[in-house]
C-alpha cells in the first residue's frame, strides 16, 4: 500500500487534470474496500473521488499531495462515519 506521498511523487510529471487522473488511477488501484465493504453497499476509494470532485467544483481545484492528502482524509471519514 502506498502513502500519500509516494503517490504524489510519482504523479508530480503530471500537470493539472492529468495529475487528477493519474492519483485517483492509483488509489483505484490499491483499492482494497471490496475485502471489507462498508454496509456491503459502495466502493469507499470511489466515492471518496466523487465527493474530492464534488469539493473542486466548489472550492476550486487541488493537485498532487494536496488531492492525495484530500482523498485519504475522505477515505477515513467515509469508513469512520459508517456504522
Amino acid at each position: 500500500m502506498k502513502t500519500a506521498e509516494q503517490i504524489a511523487t510519482e504523479t508530480d510529471n503530471k500537470n493539472s487534470l492529468a495529475n487528477i487522473r493519474a492519483i485517483n488511477k492509483a488509489y483505484r488501484a490499491q483499492d482494497d474496500s471490496r475485502l471489507w465493504p462498508v454496509n456491503n453497499r459502495f466502493n469507499v476509494t470511489e466515492r471518496a473521488i466523487r465527493q474530492a470532485r464534488k469539493l473542486q467544483r466548489e472550492s476550486g481545484a487541488v493537485y498532487g499531495l494536496e488531492y492525495c492528502y484530500m482523498l485519504d482524509s475522505l477515505i477515513s471519514k467515509i469508513i469512520n462515519s459508517e456504522v
